[in-house]
This record gives C-alpha cells, sequence and structure tokens, in this order.
C-alpha cells in the first residue's frame, strides 16, 4: 500500500506531458460544478416532505397528526410543511442541520422508534431536543413567517394581544409558549394551555355574585365601558376585585389600590408602600379625576415619595377569575419550586421583603422559560409570601 501510494504523489507532482494547464483546469472546473449541482440537488431533495415521510416513522405518526393542526390548514390556504419548521433556511445552518440528523439514519437503520410504542416512548426525549433547538436558535423557522414587527395586535384575541405584546419587548423565542401546536404533546402535557391551564379550567367553572370578591388568574385586558370598546388599561394576576354589577359573560368591577401621584399615577399598587402591581390604568383614565374615588395622600417615609389610595370601576369579561386565592398562590409555589431551582436552591419566599422580589425575580427569568402570566403569578407569590407578610420573619 505504500508503495502505491509512492508512486501516485510521485506521478501527480510530475508536470503534465500531453495534456495542457487549460485542459486540466476546465475539466476541474467541470467536475466541480457536476459535483456541486449533484450535491446541491441531493441535498434540496432531502428538504422535501416526501423525503420526510418517505419512512412509516415519520408518515404514520407526527405526519398524521400535522395533518390535524391549523399549519396544515387553514383560511389563509398557507401550508407548513416539515421542511419549513424543521430544517434551517440559510445555508450554513442547514448543513449542520443536517449533520446532526445524520443521527437519524442511524436510528433508522437499527428500528429505534420504527413501532408505535416505541415511538411514544421517545415521544418526550424528541420533543425535548426539538424545544431545545428552537429555544437556541430564538425559533428562527416560525420566525421565518410569523414576524412580530409584522404583527397586527388589534385583530387578535384580548389574552393574546396582552401576551404577543409583551413576547415582541421582549424578542421572545415562540417555543417558550408555543408546544404542541404542529404535533401532539408528551404523555400528561396534552392537556395544557401552558402552566396556568388548571387555574383557567377552575375559573370556566366560577360562579358570580354582586359584592363578592374575586381574582383574576391571568393578566387581563380592562375597559371603560360595557361594550368593551375603550380601553382602561390591564389588571395584574392574582389581584383581588369586586364584582359591582354582571351582565352576562361581562363584569363591572371595582379596584381598590395605592398610586404613586408623581407622574401620571397609572401604575396601581396593591397596598401603601409596596411595590406590589395589581394593574395599569390608561393615560387618560388616570387622568380623569372625576371616574376616579380618591383618598387622602400620604408620604412613605423611606422613600420621600406621596402615596394615595384610588378606587376605580372597570369592565372585563369573566372567563378568568377564581373566588379563593389559595389556588393561586398554590400555582405560583408550584411553578417557583420547579421552574426557579434549576440552576440552584432557590431561597425561600420570606427571605426576602416584597420590594426587594421584583429585582432578584428578574435576575432568575434569563435561566427559566415561563410566559408573561406564569411570571406575573410567581413574583407575586413570592411578594405576599415575603418577610413583610411573614410571622417567621
Amino acid at each position: 500500500m505504500k508503495k502505491w501510494l509512492c508512486i501516485f504523489w510521485t506521478t501527480a507532482r510530475k508536470p503534465s506531458t500531453t495534456i495542457s494547464l487549460g485542459v486540466i483546469s476546465l475539466g476541474g472546473f467541470i467536475a466541480g460544478v457536476i459535483f456541486w449541482g449533484g450535491f446541491n440537488t441531493a441535498l434540496e431533495l432531502s428538504n422535501t416532505e416526501e423525503f420526510c415521510i418517505s419512512c412509516h416513522e415519520m408518515e404514520n405518526n407526527v405526519y398524521q397528526e400535522l395533518q390535524q393542526t391549523v399549519h396544515w390548514s387553514n383560511h389563509a390556504g398557507v401550508r407548513a410543511r416539515c421542511p419549513d419548521c424543521h430544517v434551517p433556511h440559510n445555508w450554513t445552518d442547514k448543513i449542520a442541520r443536517k449533520m446532526q440528523a445524520s443521527k437519524e439514519v442511524w436510528g433508522k437503520i437499527f428500528g429505534t422508534i420504527n413501532t408505535k410504542e416505541k415511538f411514544e416512548a421517545k415521544r418526550l426525549l424528541l420533543a425535548q431536543n426539538e424545544w431545545n433547538r428552537f429555544k437556541a436558535n430564538n425559533s428562527l423557522e416560525c420566525k421565518n413567517c410569523h414576524d412580530y414587527d409584522s404583527m397586527d395586535f388589534d385583530k387578535m384575541s384580548r389574552t393574546a394581544k396582552v401576551q404577543m405584546k409583551k413576547a415582541a419587548e421582549r424578542n421572545q423565542s415562540c417555543i417558550d409558549c408555543h408546544k404542541g401546536i404542529a404535533h401532539k404533546l408528551p404523555e400528561n402535557m396534552g392537556a395544557s394551555t401552558g402552566l396556568l391551564a388548571s387555574l383557567d379550567q377552575a375559573a370556566s367553572g366560577t360562579s358570580f355574585d354582586s359584592g363578592s370578591t374575586y381574582y383574576s388568574v391571568r393578566t387581563l385586558q380592562i375597559f371603560e365601558d360595557e361594550a368593551l370598546l375603550t380601553s382602561a388599561g390591564e389588571l395584574n394576576a392574582a389581584t383581588a376585585i369586586k364584582v359591582v354589577e354582571i351582565k352576562g359573560d361581562k363584569l363591572k368591577l371595582e379596584i381598590s389600590a395605592w398610586r404613586k401621584t408623581k407622574g401620571f399615577g397609572r401604575v396601581l399598587y396593591e397596598d401603601f408602600g409596596q411595590n406590589i402591581v395589581s394593574g395599569f390604568l390608561t393615560k387618560e383614565l388616570a387622568q380623569n379625576t372625576s371616574a376616579l374615588q380618591l383618598g387622602s395622600k400620604k408620604t412613605d417615609e423611606m422613600t420621600g415619595l406621596p402615596w394615595q389610595p384610588i378606587s376605580v370601576n372597570i369592565w372585563a369579561q369573566s372567563d378568568h377569575f377564581v373566588n379563593e386565592i389559595e389556588p393561586i398562590w398554590s400555582k405560583g409555589k408550584e411553578i417557583y419550586d420547579t421552574s426557579c431551582s434549576v440552576c440552584h436552591s432557590q431561597p425561600a419566599p420570606a427571605h426576602f421583603d416584597a420590594n426587594t422580589w421584583p429585582g432578584m425575580f428578574n435576575g432568575m427569568l434569563s435561566f427559566v422559560n415561563l410566559d408573561g402570566d406564569s411570571q406575573a403569578v410567581v413574583l407575586k407569590y413570592l411578594q405576599k409570601h415575603s418577610s413583610d407578610y411573614s410571622d417567621a420573619h
């Protein structure tokens, strides 16, 4: 073998005596074109939906699920095919993805998911691999079609509008909130519409009585009028309200809070001197003293800022309220215990006071994946169980 290698190298180093340099260059160029054309053609063929479902592992499982979703059939007639979501569009990332996919060929050869039972047993692992990939590239494939700058928030549902605006401000990865939109979620996740799904279910069965107190389970839009046309601002999650009037699926609510009189006084706080946010008023409503009931001002000795009690009547949809606060605190504790202990042992809620927790909690958010509502619930749980409200401290 060594002898033949030496002969080949010696021959390759010698100048050609019968073929010109131009012919050799032209031949090399043609060979390069043929090679590149063949390589690119094979690459594009492997990016077709036909190629993706050529093995029954995909065709009999996830492909069937895709056909039942809005990404397959919708009013706009736009269909997302397998490569649209699972193969990056730019060339370098596409090549890297193809190299990663070589493991799938190994799995096909050795039948790691060649039956329905094997596939379901590995569904969570397969899903997590894709979720991690989307998280790493900030859901690049999603944003090839769904761009924050192109969204018309006014055409969204009220709940979606609140969440999508917050996500756009942070350029949040789509996969943080939108799992299970093209394929079934792994076992025990199918009923979930987010971490607060159980609270949504509880809220759907709430009956209302005038004069009673209820608690919001999500961030909600509030309105000045019964027709829900004139925005009054937002109501924060886990905020107490009193029902004044019931009109079908709409409620007239009374919010009692405090606000700082410096500025427009738009932010509503749960208690004097405590930065526990109950909601936000629009600039117009915050300045409309005829629509507000205002109490005597009181100065916070620690900050020197004047505070004022405020009461305002607003309208909202009735579908996100529960009549007890404990289920919300229980969910907040569950999310905090499971999501905020990934990197270290999280501090006890009573370790900090209510005004220190927002800064500490914001520092944790870069390490966890929580939607806006879940963040609001966890933060308020921590503040309401802080040293300011704990007998032990």
